[in-house]
């Protein structure tokens, strides 16, 4: 079959999405995308809340700092429920379907979070308070943990193999769409109410209001179709039997490898929605709307560039795009706090949308990329575990590391020095990391490399 002229070179269509309509694939992209906006939002709204209420509400005897630091460590445990949550939800997912997880792991977090909206804060119920909010912490996190995965499979394993990358992209937009409706969320409520109220009941608002986007996303997945390699590995009777452990036998290179090669991603993001909100209102003095309202403005470049990033991947490969934005990420670690430093609004909004197109270019392909690492039969935990991993290296470790950086230190240098250490620990993994080249190979479950030659990458075809 002749390959695409604008697809890496022995990338052919996929054999399962050439049968599949138009609409039919605009249909599952949706639904992809609404769902994990979705659950993005229910975890950003613990990250919003994180750094503006929850050091107030849950934990208020303690010292500012440490009061954060808690609240940090709070949001943080989540990535650890995260990779325990890859595990289980892929084990399922690649012996039972990708569908049913996401149904799953769709309605676990949207409970989760509709009560941390209703946890009395700790004057009422003292120490129960905190510790109901890190149960229920973890209840997201494991949720969130299948869920990433299992949407992105759902896309990625139903498109054409020259759109892969765009429609991979297309579920990254969870991401900055969640966190836009989680802020947009927070400023409605701050703007609605005085401080007083907004810590007494209004930060609430957000969490109860879950309950009716989750209900949106089940309706809409409800009718999206299995994905068509996991039909193949179902009809060759070619399901492992314990996905972890093969998965970890024969793949245990590219999940360490994946973890570390997206821990950048991570490490940006929470900075700018988390750790930078933070940053901005205690130590540079700025409101909470202001902040917010950075935040709000980056995510929305990034609602664009992030599948501007993912098409552009089809045409000159994963790899070169997501090197070249890790790469701007280093170069904007410092400019990035000179700019927040200097007081000025201007160069505050300037600062925040550069970091987030550099961000976008690394973040759009990754998650086609790291598909496209494992075999159809653990594709589901190899997937989802990488990327978890990178989460509990980066994402739940940023707040925490850059508030005690600058209780530490004082200074934001260290926490650009932060940046730049997670970004090159990243471009070093993705240089050891291949990326595939045959592309009919992506559907083809009965040619397993590791059944035929039990290591790592066997004899599949790739290019760097």
């Amino acid at each position: 079959m002749t390959a695409n002229p604008s697809t890496p070179t022995g990338v052919g269509p996929s054999s399962g999405s050439a049968r599949l309509e138009p609409a039919k694939m605009r249909k599952i992209a949706t639904a992809s995308v609404i769902g994990t906006t979705v659950e993005w939002y229910d975890l950003f709204l613990v990250g919003t809340a994180s750094a503006l209420v929850f050091n107030r509400v849950f934990f208020p005897d303690l010292d500012g700092a440490v009061g954060t630091i808690l609240a940090f460590l709070t949001f943080a445990s989540a990535y650890v429920a995260r990779t325990a949550g890859a595990v289980l939800f892929g084990h399922f997912g690649d012996r039972l379907g990708r569908k049913s997880m996401l149904l799953i792991s769709l309605i676990t977090m949207g409970v989760a979070t509709v009560a941390i909206g209703l946890v009395p804060d700790y004057r009422a119920i003292g120490v129960a308070a905190p510790l109901l909010l890190l149960t229920l912490r973890l209840i997201q996190g494991l949720a969130l943990g299948g869920e990433w995965g299992g949407a992105v499979l759902m896309t990625v394993e139903h498109a054409p193999v020259h759109r892969r990358g765009w429609y991979g992209s297309l579920v990254q937009v969870g991401v900055p769409a969640g966190t836009l409706l989680a802020n947009l969320a927070f400023l409605a409520v701050l703007a609605s109410v005085d401080h007083d109220a907004f810590l007494d009941w209004g930060w609430r608002v957000p969490f109860l209001l879950s309950a009716l986007l989750v209900g949106v996303g089940i309706y809409i997945r409800l009718h999206i179709e299995e994905t068509p390699s996991f039909q193949q590995v179902k009809d060759r009777g070619a399901k492992a039997k314990l996905p972890f452990a093969y998965l970890m036998r024969h793949y245990w290179k590219q999940v360490l490898l994946g973890g570390v090669a997206t821990l950048s991603t991570g490490s940006t993001f929470t900075l700018l929605v988390t750790s930078g909100v933070n940053y901005g209102t205690t130590e540079l003095g700025h409101s909470e709307d202001l902040m917010l309202w950075a935040v709000l403005v980056a995510c929305v470049l990034a609602f664009a560039a992030i599948p501007f990033f993912g098409r552009l991947s089809d045409r000159l490969g994963r790899k070169p795009v997501i090197l070249a934005g890790v790469a701007a990420e280093v170069l904007l670690a410092f400019p990035f706090f000179w700019m927040l430093d200097s007081g000025s609004v201007p160069l505050l909004f300037a600062a925040y949308t550069l970091m987030m197109l550099a961000f976008s270019a690394n973040y759009g392909p990754i998650a086609t990329f790291l598909a496209e690492q494992f075999g159809s039969k653990i594709r589901y935990s190899g997937l989802s575990v990488a990327y978890m991993l990178s989460g509990l290296l980066g994402s739940a470790a940023t707040p925490a590391v850059t508030v005690w950086l600058l209780s530490l230190t004082g200074q934001s240098s260290s926490v650009a020095w932060y940046i730049v250490a997670t970004s090159l620990l990243s471009l070093g993994a993705l240089l050891l990391l291949r990326s595939i080249a045959g592309g009919s190979r992506f559907d083809e479950a009965e040619v397993d490399p590791a059944d035929q030659s039990g290591a790592e990458g066997g004899s599949e075809r790739r290019t760097v």
